[in-house]
């Protein structure tokens, strides 16, 4: 299922690519992600303790952010984290997910969400099915506490938008 809409919106493209999002504003977004994906890091860890990938994509993220290491090298480490998820159990899965989502950022702005979306099914996945719903609210909540004010509008109106491709996890 994508998580990504088919029309771009020009609010989530930076600048010198045509959009209107500045570079303060993307590496916000990247932190944001990074941060969802951390907070639900260890259902990875504690079930494959012997596998970095998803640390290393969150510390390359990091990286990025702070101008040590190029998009391209941050975009590589997606595909690291995500082949991490393979044949694992719902929440390392989703956990490591969120990890390839969240360093993909540097590439595309966009996949803020996917990050934050695999967060929330994560959280969901790691309780019985009678409190899923609950620990899928409280993680969007957590994430919505440390969203920067600066990119909140934009990004509580990009989950209302994109809610639907995204598993409903943004619906309140």
């Amino acid at each position: 299922m994508p998580i990504l809409p088919k029309e771009r919106d020009s609010r989530l493209i930076t600048i010198r690519r045509g959009g209107t999002l500045t570079d303060e504003h993307h590496r916000l977004l990247a932190d944001w992600a990074l941060l969802c994906a951390e907070h639900v890091l260890h259902l990875f860890e504690d079930h494959q303790p012997g596998d970095s990938r998803p640390r290393q994509a969150i510390d390359v993220g990091r990286a990025w952010i702070r101008g040590e290491v190029h998009m391209r090298d941050a975009h590589r480490e997606a595909f690291q984290a995500n082949a991490a998820a393979r044949g694992m159990a719902d929440p390392a899965k989703f956990a490591a997910l969120s990890a390839g989502q969240a360093v993909a950022v540097a590439h595309v702005a966009a996949h803020d969400l996917g990050a934050a979306a695999y967060a929330i099914r994560a959280a969901g996945a790691r309780v019985p099915a009678d409190d899923a719903a609950h620990a899928r609210a409280k993680e969007r909540e957590w994430q919505r506490e440390h969203l920067p004010a600066a990119v909140r509008e934009l990004v509580l109106d990009d989950q209302k938008r994109r809610s639907a491709i995204c598993w409903h996890v943004f619906d309140d």
